[in-house]
């Protein structure tokens, strides 16, 4: 049994590893470039200390200085709505990026707060801007990872606007199940950092709603919950639920 949050590929002892010998490397910036421009790479990137949970990485309305890259644990993202409630954007695993929706506005239209103890990479965006501008593949893999975050927006605007509960969550689960595969977790035994309630934020259903699906799943036989540890016990019967094909990724944007 594999729990993600406790067994990460990263530990926060080596949080000084350099990017050619970081595992996340191909998850993040450095695609087709060779050594020399990868250490460049390097040079620029600031390795903070550890985000606690509950700490916030950025805030609302803070000025965008950089964008960062998760290498261990986890952090949500979330804007206030009109009403003085808050509306979670996302969920962001190791290899991610967050930060990227700050670049128009110069001023972050959402807040970050790690759901765990978290480790990441800050990466001056001046600088980032100036060295991808010597560096194709490194311009290439910023456009590519700024045109995932738009198949990001699409699909969980698809996910509210026509799937029913049972798909949303499924939806979730099966994302959450592909990440974790491509970081060299297991696929169907990981551990969920997030609330109940962040959940059904996130995916615009009760709290309660969302408790009684998890059950219900259980009951199935879809898969098994121990408060925040989740085994996916069939992967194809979950695939169906959320009307996913074998092989499909559309559930990673989301």
């Amino acid at each position: 049994m594999m729990h993600a949050a406790s067994s990460t590929a990263v530990k926060l002892d080596q949080i000084k590893v350099a990017c050619k010998d970081c595992n996340l490397f191909q998850l993040c910036l450095p695609v087709g470039i060779d050594a020399r421009e990868l250490e460049e790479l390097d040079n620029i990137i600031k390795r903070r200390r550890p985000v606690k949970r509950g700490e916030h990485l950025f805030q609302v309305g803070d000025t965008f200085q950089a964008i960062y890259a998760v290498r261990s644990g986890s952090i949500k993202t979330y804007a206030p709505t009109e009403d003085g409630h808050e509306q979670v954007t996302g969920f962001h695993l190791p290899g991610e990026l967050l930060g990227l929706d700050a670049i128009n506005l110069q001023h972050h239209p959402c807040a970050a707060k790690a759901l765990e103890t978290t480790s990441v990479c800050e990466i001056p965006f001046d600088r980032l801007e100036e060295l991808s501008a010597r560096l194709p593949g490194l311009q290439h893999q910023l456009l590519r990872i700024m045109s995932k975050e738009i198949l990001h927006d699409q699909s969980l605007l698809m996910l509210l606007a026509k799937k029913s509960a049972e798909e949303r969550l499924a939806a979730l689960l099966l994302s959450l199940s592909s990440r974790y595969q491509q970081r060299g977790f297991s696929p169907t035994d990981f551990y969920l950092s997030m609330s109940r309630n962040d959940i059904g934020n996130y995916l615009g259903l009760a709290v309660e709603t969302v408790s009684r699906l998890f059950t219900r799943f259980q009951d199935e036989g879809l898969l098994n919950v121990q408060r925040k540890h989740v085994c996916i016990t069939d992967l194809p019967r979950l695939r169906a639920v959320a009307h996913t094909p074998n092989g499909r990724t559309d559930t990673d944007n989301i």
